[in-house]
């Protein structure tokens, strides 16, 4: 089977790779994901990922601490997270690459987009750390730009849920799952699909977004070949 997109960009939650210890790093679970992500590989899809780093820090509910110090200490959160997600994926038997908007250059290249395109070409999975470099935006705001720059043809928002509800599903029995959404619609029914910025990036680069379940690891192929999973916004 040809897989349907030819580069995606990949946003895992600093949660999912934290799995049920829900804080820190489950190797097991990061080991899950990259044998799917080897799959695509091999399939012939070039992968381009951004991770968070909700499992070490979240700068928002970091109490009276100045927000720009938090959402730094954010970034270095992510950058941790890229590094063992490029571990997990070398096991897996991959090439990988970590870029960091922060300059690390004792652990990590800097983000360069051509150098990062360059990677693609010769077969590599480049993992994004560290989040625009900038206070006051989110990782789902980077994975968009990253997308963007790197003319990734979708956005795969992997997540806890598998799909977009009308209402958190872990808390109501009749939430309802959409299958598609337009941009217009979650601005209009207020759907908490990825923060304002991330969704009007993705909006006016033409970028759909597909938001599934990292519950079942092998979604990520399954996604990448086409098939029929979680709510497709475009």
């Amino acid at each position: 089977m040809e897989p349907k997109y030819k580069r995606i960009l990949l946003k895992l939650s600093g949660e999912a790779l934290a799995g049920d210890k829900k804080i820190g790093l489950d190797y097991d679970v990061i080991t899950s994901f990259g044998k799917s992500i080897k799959k695509c590989v091999d399939a012939g899809v070039e992968v381009g990922i951004v991770v968070g780093g909700g499992n070490f820090w979240r700068g928002r509910s970091s109490g009276a601490m100045d927000r720009t110090r938090a959402d730094h200490i954010g970034m270095l959160a992510t950058a941790m997270n890229a590094l063992a997600v490029a571990d997990g994926l070398e096991n897996c038997g991959l090439e990988v690459r970590v870029q960091t908007a922060i300059s690390m250059p004792q652990v990590a290249e800097p983000y360069i987009r051509n150098k990062a395109m360059r990677h693609f070409e010769k077969g590599r999975v480049v993992i994004f750390g560290c989040g625009t470099g900038n206070p006051f935006f989110s990782t789902d705001t980077a994975a968009a730009l990253r997308a963007a720059e790197i003319e990734a043809d979708i956005f795969f928002k992997a997540t806890m849920v598998d799909g977009v509800y009308d209402k958190d599903p872990h808390k109501y029995s009749d939430a309802v799952k959409y299958d598609t959404l337009t941009f217009a619609d979650i601005l209009a029914k207020g759907l908490q699909v990825m923060d304002s910025t991330a969704a009007a990036m993705c909006k006016d680069n033409n970028i759909p977004i597909l938001v599934f379940d990292l519950a079942r690891p092998d979604n990520i192929y399954d996604a990448c070949m086409g098939e029929n999973i979680g709510t497709l916004v475009k």
